[in-house]
């Protein structure tokens, strides 16, 4: 905030008369997004109804309590959530964020049914293999389909059916973002452990095992960038292929106590895996010998080295520079979307306070006007906070549907800024007793602050339109 605000200026002072900026009239408050008006039903106080169990006898977490208080969730059936729109604005940054890693390896995006033909399964083997797993349906015409956890059959049919394939189009990196479906016995923890959630699925299509094992690394690579520009405590680990199959598997696993996975890791960094690929005998690091520490972590991603386990059963196949036809060498990578969205909140989050990732806020800004009846409305301080809130929008467009205006100005301003810092605005602009100065100066709060107390700013609205920030100490 500190680094655009600081170079932004205004227009020109007499621009700021009032009837004379960009928000005077209906269009300018047209602009403004009004907290009242979203559809976010709040339960914002600590230990609400809207806080504990999701449904009867499904366990809670902190992620699932805090994103029911803040109007995220909605409980739909077991397992199932509606997505309210500030979820939604979440989700669809965080895609924007996968798709820029993804292209960046070379991924294309595509779009496969959710419906998935018992054919496919079959062929497969894993229509037996993935039990009650799966949840299972038959048409009016008595065929079989599924509703996909997965789309390893799906994509490799796909590729399959492409006869003249040549090496020069190899390597095929597609990918998608879908809903999956998971017949889970018991869900719990909100979006941790849902029926329905949102994944990120790539399978990758390789003319060699050594060109399949150079892409495994360049998309382990990108899910670990992916990581870092959320900011994000992650360990990859070793794992084991269950129902996808394969020879090589690897985990990404946010450390957490609510965690459902066990994970033993060299405390020199030599050595992670996930518990279920050890013997019980191996308590020590095989590379430096040190003793291996446990803990337990949030499955959020996890990629397979499939070989040609799928491609020889779909005849998925290329053609050589010798014009002989080769299986493709496979690789499936997943990114659980929804997941990573509970767990950021999980990870980062306090007890009573939401913090996100600041590229996946759903909105980045919060201005607080005075208090209705208030000395500073009086005094007509609502005034330079809705210019600056309409200047910033126009000077800072990708701003325009990021900043919410607390209009609800029955409250105080201290209790609609500890409701700003539950929901986990990363700034928050408020017009409090100075705002009528000349120039107005503005409190600006980071609620993303490594320390337990946010930082705080005054911003101040200096006559030639330049803003200045002034570090304050809380």
């Amino acid at each position: 905030m500190g680094g655009f605000l600081r170079w932004w200026r205004l227009p020109a002072a007499g621009a700021r008369q009032r009837g004379c900026g960009p928000g005077s009239g209906a269009a300018g408050r047209a602009k403004r997004l009004l907290l009242s008006q979203l559809f976010q039903p709040l339960n914002l106080q600590a230990g609400g109804e809207a806080g504990g169990e999701g449904r009867a006898g499904e366990p809670s977490c902190r992620s699932q309590r805090l994103m029911l208080q803040a109007g995220l969730l909605q409980p739909s059936s077991p397992g199932c959530f509606h997505y309210l729109p500030p979820a939604v604005r979440a989700v669809e940054k965080l895609v924007r964020v996968i798709d820029e890693e993804m292209r960046a390896v070379g991924g294309q995006k595509l779009d496969m049914p959710s419906l998935s033909s018992a054919e496919l399964w079959r062929a497969s083997g894993r229509w037996e293999l993935m039990g009650p797993e799966l949840f299972r349906l038959v048409d009016r015409h008595g065929k079989g389909y599924c509703l996909g956890p997965t789309h390893e059959e799906a994509v490799t049919e796909l590729v399959g059916a492409q006869s003249n394939l040549s090496y020069k189009q190899l390597p095929l990196r597609l990918y998608q973002v879908t809903r999956k479906f998971r017949d889970e016995p018991k869900p719990r923890f909100g979006l941790l452990r849902s029926r329905e959630f949102y994944m990120k699925d790539m399978y990758t299509f390789d003319a060699s095992e050594e060109a399949a094992r150079q892409t495994y690394g360049l998309v382990c690579d990108a899910y670990r960038s992916l990581f870092d520009r959320l900011r994000l405590p992650f360990v990859k680990v070793r794992a084991a292929t269950g129902s996808i199959g394969g020879t090589v598997s690897h985990e990404f696993q946010l450390p957490a106590d609510i965690g459902e996975d066990r994970l033993v890791l060299c405390p020199a960094g030599h050595f992670a895996a996930n518990v279920e690929t050890l013997n019980e005998e191996q308590t020590s690091c095989p590379t430096c010998g040190e003793k291996l520490s446990q803990s337990r972590g949030i499955e959020v991603g996890h990629t397979f080295y499939l070989g040609t386990k799928y491609s020889s059963v779909f005849n998925a196949v290329f053609y050589s520079p010798e014009n002989k036809p080769q299986l493709a060498e496979m690789g499936c990578y997943g990114l659980g979307v929804t997941r990573i969205l509970a767990a950021s909140i999980e990870v980062l989050s306090t007890e009573d306070s939401i913090r996100w990732p600041s590229l996946i806020a759903p909105y980045q800004v919060c201005f607080i006007p005075p208090k209705r009846g208030s000395k500073e409305e009086e005094e007509g301080a609502a005034e330079p906070l809705e210019q600056l809130y309409d200047n910033l929008t126009e000077v800072l467009p990708r701003f325009a549907g990021d900043s919410v205006l607390d209009d609800r100005t029955q409250l105080t301003i201290g209790k609609r800024l500890k409701d700003a810092n539950k929901l986990g605005y990363p700034y928050v602009v408020i017009a409090g007793k100075r705002v009528c100065e000349d120039p107005p100066v503005f409190e600006v709060w980071n609620q993303n602050a490594d320390t337990q107390v946010p930082y705080r700013w005054r911003l101040i609205l200096k006559q030639n339109g330049e803003i200045v920030l002034e570090n304050v100490i809380v």
